[in-house]
């Protein structure tokens, strides 16, 4: 466990850090640009936000980087079928991390590359 969480773990989390890590969960759907913003501007005040936005970015770039590879695999075809299963992924791993993000807790993505540590 990162040291970020455990500080997490010893302090409370407020509402207001509530609020905010369910609307930086939820700005994936739009774009990884909406939770870099809230990340880079809330990280500094608390513990919780940055490692919330620190693993919403990485699962971006994660998807960001399957999508990549979908695209080349087009070539083959296979690429065509993945396409849509990375989707609903994406689309399921955001729903069950907003939902933790709700409770106050960090939702940790499966088979997410953490480029940000």
């Amino acid at each position: 466990m990162s040291e970020e969480m455990k500080k997490v773990e010893q302090g409370s989390i407020t509402p207001e850090e509530r609020t905010l890590g369910l609307v930086c969960v939820l700005l994936q759907f739009l774009t990884v640009v909406g939770p870099l913003i809230v990340w880079l501007i809330k990280k500094d005040e608390s513990a919780y936000l940055n490692a919330l936005g620190k693993e919403t970015i990485n699962f971006q770039l994660t998807l960001l980087i399957l999508y990549v590879i979908c695209g080349v695999l087009t070539i083959i075809v296979v690429g065509a079928l993945l396409a849509p299963l990375v989707g609903l992924f994406g689309l399921v791993m955001i729903i069950v991390a907003a939902v933790k993000a709700n409770e106050g807790i960090i939702y940790r993505y499966p088979f997410c590359f953490r480029f940000l540590k």
